[in-house]
């Protein structure tokens, strides 16, 4: 499908072969602010759910494409999350491996992905939960024209400290 390749990066299915590099991503808590990680998951689960990857994001309401460089490497994640057929949209959740920033990879993948579900899911809004302190991603989403619509005060708690979580959007005109 060439609506999931790009210039710098494409994005692809769950492979067998991402078991390491989603064991070492999943359980790195660095990023559990973002996901609402609490425990760390073992590879016999995280291989329960790239066998069960196939299913069709109809069904299953959430689908994760893995974002790899021009070398394939695996250098992040984007997921779609509470698919809404019936309602017309989806959650939107990216990340990108720390030393793979700054690189344009999040910007292509989420422009990639924006295509998608708009033009293949038929959805007319995506909306991403961001925290206030998250100032890379903020610009990442209002550059890619989501626009600010909620905040969530106190939202997150995390290392004993409360978090704003904005809502945002971006509707298919």
């Amino acid at each position: 499908m060439a609506t999931l390749l790009g210039k710098n990066i494409n994005l692809r299915a769950l492979e067998p072969t991402d078991l390491d590099f989603l064991f070492a991503t999943e359980n790195n808590e660095q990023f559990w602010d973002i996901s609402s990680t609490q425990i760390p998951f073992s590879k016999f689960i995280l291989q329960q759910y790239i066998e069960n990857a196939h299913q069709d994001i109809y069904e299953a309401k959430q689908y994760r494409f893995v974002i790899c460089n021009a070398e394939n490497i695996p250098v992040g994640m984007i997921d779609l999350f509470d698919f809404n057929p019936q309602h017309k949209r989806v959650g939107i959740g990216l990340l990108v491996l720390p030393e793979h920033q700054n690189k344009g990879y999040a910007s292509e993948a989420l422009e990639m992905v924006i295509d998608y579900a708009f033009s293949y899911l038929d959805v007319h809004q995506i909306y991403a939960n961001i925290t206030s302190n998250n100032l890379n991603s903020i610009a990442l989403f209002e550059k890619n024209n989501f626009k600010q619509v909620g905040i969530k005060k106190d939202w997150l708690y995390s290392n004993s400290t409360y978090k704003d979580e904005i809502l945002y959007q971006l509707i298919n005109s």
